[in-house]
């Protein structure tokens, strides 16, 4: 994360709903191996837990339980050219919003798994109302069973989190103003907005 305490995130919580809304992660994790990563779904719990699954045979499946990994959540995120600002002396930069969460991965039972499906399909179905939301219940009797041995969830109980959320806070309202143009006339609209929030 981006040493500049000025950038990080309010509280944990506001790291917690972000990583929650954006619903997905990469995921690091050093192994006898070597460095491995794989790209995952993540559920965010109301206590903190974070969750995920991948596929059984991806390589990184057989070193996760037990082993210290960090997820990390990125956002929006966009250059930023030095002629934005409107004063001189500037440097280009890049603004993003991105979060960690590490911790120890354990491996969940079936219950535990099914749960996960289950809460991760409910939080994105309910982002596409008006449409009915998607449950496992409309599938073939036995499909969902069927396919459930594919996937492996994992948990990190208690994950320690981080977050940046550098969007110009070291700058004057002018110049953020400059650059929150500047991007949005670069078709980067969503740090823009995320700019103008500030």
């Amino acid at each position: 994360m981006h040493p500049n305490a000025a950038f990080r995130f309010a509280d944990e919580g506001a790291m917690r709903a972000f990583a929650g809304e954006q619903g997905f992660a990469h995921l690091f994790c050093h192994t006898v191996e070597g460095p491995m990563v794989a790209h995952a779904p993540v559920v965010v719990a109301d206590d903190g837990r974070l969750s995920f699954h991948i596929a059984r045979g991806n390589r990184l499946t057989r070193h996760l339980d037990g082993a210290r990994v960090i997820a990390s959540i990125a956002g929006a995120d966009a250059y930023v050219s030095p002629d934005w600002y409107g004063s001189a002396d500037q440097v280009p930069t890049w603004n993003y919003v991105a979060v960690e969460a590490e911790g120890t991965a354990r491996l969940l039972d079936r219950d535990g798994l099914v749960a996960l499906l289950d809460a991760l399909s409910a939080v994105h179905e309910a982002k596409l109302a008006p449409k009915r939301p998607w449950t496992r219940e409309k599938m073939t009797p036995g499909r969902f069973e069927a396919m459930l041995p594919a996937i492996l969830g994992f948990e990190i109980a208690t994950p320690a989190w981080r977050g940046t959320s550098k969007l110009g806070q070291n700058k004057n309202a002018a110049e953020r103003a400059g650059a929150s143009a500047g991007l949005r006339a670069a078709g980067a609209v969503a740090i823009a907005e995320l700019m103008d929030g500030l």
